[in-house]
């Protein structure tokens, strides 16, 4: 199956705690990832030789069915289709542009 949502992509997150924020993608797991800023808990952390202790903020996965890309047009969260062009490469397109979102 394939994503439509991918590392480095801007989106809106649709539904949870955070409904209503706006972050990037950092990491893909699976079917969720890691988006910054969203999803933030505190984590006591022990102290060792390479990094301080004490209690840290880290982002936690979300997943991927509550995340929408946002269009690079007017930064306005949308569906993702796909489609094959004529040199077999399969791209993202917006669905209320008709753009496409890779690069």
């Amino acid at each position: 199956m394939a994503q439509r949502i991918k590392k480095g992509d801007r989106v809106f997150v649709n539904s949870g705690k955070d409904s209503g924020k706006i972050g990037e993608v950092m990491k893909i797991q699976g079917l969720k990832a890691i988006v910054k800023d969203v999803n933030v808990s505190k984590k006591h952390q022990k102290q060792d030789q390479n990094s301080q202790g004490g209690i840290v903020n880290k982002e936690m996965p979300i997943a991927i069915d509550n995340l929408m890309p946002l269009n690079k047009k007017d930064n306005k969260p949308t569906r993702v289709q796909f489609k094959i062009l004529k040199d077999n490469k399969k791209v993202r397109i917006a669905v209320n542009s008709g753009d496409q979102i890779d690069g």
